[in-house]
């Protein structure tokens, strides 16, 4: 019995701190794209938007808000760089359902 309690200390443990990491690390491509706000790129050339989804839960644990937040800009920065040669991001609206939409620019 002790050792099915201690077996679940762990299980529960290992699941909290894998809740609070991010898992996607920003790339070198991604370092070249930074977050902007609509009237920092208004004079830049629109090329598309991608959308990110993102994993809210690690089994049963839901993951902070600020980690899905910084995956979900890490996704959209490496995706701007790799898949539109392009150096900013706007977010369109805040992180929603594990989803958000970010619009990508050339400046």
């Amino acid at each position: 019995m002790k050792s099915m309690h201690l077996r679940l200390s762990a299980i529960i443990t290992g699941a909290l701190v894998l809740g609070a990491c991010t898992f996607v690390p920003v790339t070198g491509e991604g370092e070249q794209v930074r977050v902007a706000t609509a009237v920092e790129v208004q004079r830049c050339e629109h090329l598309g938007a991608t959308i990110v989804t993102i994993r809210e839960r690690i089994g049963f644990v839901r993951r902070p808000p600020e980690k899905l937040a910084e995956e979900a800009e890490a996704t959209a920065r490496n995706s701007a760089a790799v898949d539109w040669n392009a150096n900013a991001i706007v977010p369109r609206a805040p992180l929603e359902g594990g989803r958000q939409v970010f619009d990508v620019y050339r400046c």
